[in-house]
């Protein structure tokens, strides 16, 4: 290889190199905007079990990524697993982004607006569910409302971008001046009126009905799922607006 090809390989390296960014970090122009990080890639400070205290033992940290380990199960759960929210209660608009994979046909989520109370015993009875899932679980079924993207018994993601199980997908769900907007791989897959009859009528008509953000509450905290699949989340940032 001639002097000249090796030295234009060195700058495309180093160009790109100057744009990647370590994992579970924010860049300068995040940290302007005023991104924070809500897993630093270490540990699991600043999250909780939902309705409990300490974190299950099952979600592990691997390789910069939490990782919920399911070796076993109880029931529908993990074995040491269990729901897991933030500590804090967000209100108000927001901006939320994380990167997620999935082990082959494993099923899960990441819920918002999760009002943490004794009344309410599961995450699922009161967060809205952003569905985290490898698609081929139902390969060959008809449409429904459980694909990755999907607002679980709520609304479909309006495009299937996700990729396929081992593989990372990001998530961008805003949150601003009444409108709901969720981006997967850059792609808008889900834009929703919060004040609409449309929207009102789909939490009518789904399972999320007696949760506060049928009364118009869209307050609460962040959680992720365990419903007994090993599934990996990393890059989770949060912006208030």
């Amino acid at each position: 290889m001639s002097r000249f090809a090796l030295l234009t390989l060195s700058l495309i390296f180093a160009f790109t190199n100057s744009f990647s960014q370590a994992l579970n970090t924010l860049s300068a122009a995040e940290k302007k905007d005023g991104w924070k990080l809500l897993f630093d890639g270490k540990d699991l400070k600043g999250w909780h079990a939902y309705g409990g205290k300490e974190v299950g033992t099952a979600w592990q940290i691997e390789q910069g990524a939490i990782k919920l380990n399911v070796p076993e199960r109880a029931g529908n759960k993990a074995k040491n697993g269990g729901d897991i929210v933030i500590d804090e209660v967000i209100n108000g608009d927001f901006e939320f982004k994380a990167e997620w994979k999935v082990s082959k046909y494993a099923n899960s989520g990441i819920f918002f607006f999760v009002n943490e109370s004794p009344k309410n015993k599961n995450m699922h009875d009161t967060g809205l569910e952003l569905q985290v899932t490898d698609d081929k679980i139902y390969e060959g079924a008809k449409e429904n409302t459980h694909r990755a993207s999907d607002f679980f018994s709520v609304a479909n993601a309006r495009l299937r971008e996700g990729n396929p199980q081992g593989e990372w997908n990001k998530i961008h769900f805003i949150v601003k001046k009444g409108k709901l907007t969720v981006y997967q791989n850059e792609f808008v897959v889900q834009e929703h009126d919060l004040n609409s009859a449309d929207w009102k009528q789909k939490i009518a008509n789904s399972g999320l009905k007696a949760a506060p953000i049928a009364k118009g509450s869209y307050a609460g905290r962040i959680g992720l799922q365990d419903w007994g699949s090993t599934v990996w989340y990393r890059n989770i940032k949060l912006r208030k607006l």
